[in-house]
């Protein structure tokens, strides 16, 4: 997410590039590939998501005429008010943690969200194949021995369609 740059996004076609990932070269933070191939990957967005990426465009605009001589162009979408790259432990720390006891939410981690879109996906039915492109994964293999607590259910539901198909 913080190494999402604005040419990544296509918001006419609700699309979204990761081509990038932030990383820690000796103590140091950068923008550096994904850890795999697979990790490069086109998502589609919603159109919540399209909405908000649209707004956060507009504020960032007003952010940038503001700072004047001290923004640093960057192009990334999520960054600090001069446009320099963000601390992930500070995104987790001073923004995410508060915001979540704001809402009365639990503490969780961005990975947990992660693991939480990927856990719905798979109770919906969608394709174990379709939810490995999207998070990225090397092979169809880790998000299956990942997310095999979901795949009960999924069982469920594939003996109702072969009950209903054959009766």
């Amino acid at each position: 997410m913080l190494a999402l740059r604005w040419e990544d996004v296509d918001l006419e076609a609700r699309t979204l590039q990761v081509r990038r990932s932030v990383t820690r070269d000796g103590g140091k933070l950068a923008v550096g590939s994904t850890k795999t191939a697979k990790g490069r990957r086109t998502v589609k967005l919603t159109q919540g998501a399209t909405e908000a990426l649209q707004e956060h465009l507009e504020r960032q605009l007003v952010e940038i005429d503001k700072a004047g001589d001290e923004w640093q162009e960057s192009g990334l979408i999520f960054c600090t008010g001069k446009g320099t790259l963000i601390n992930p432990t500070n995104l987790r720390r001073r923004s995410f943690a508060p915001l979540l006891k704001r809402a009365g939410l639990p503490t969780i981690t961005f990975h947990q969200l992660r693991h939480t879109a990927a856990t719905i996906l798979l109770l919906n039915n969608v394709n174990p194949k379709v939810v490995s492109e999207l998070l990225g994964h090397a092979t169809i293999a880790i998000t299956l021995d990942t997310y095999s607590h979901v795949l009960p259910n999924m069982q469920h539901s594939a003996i109702a369609a072969m009950e209903e198909t054959f009766s």
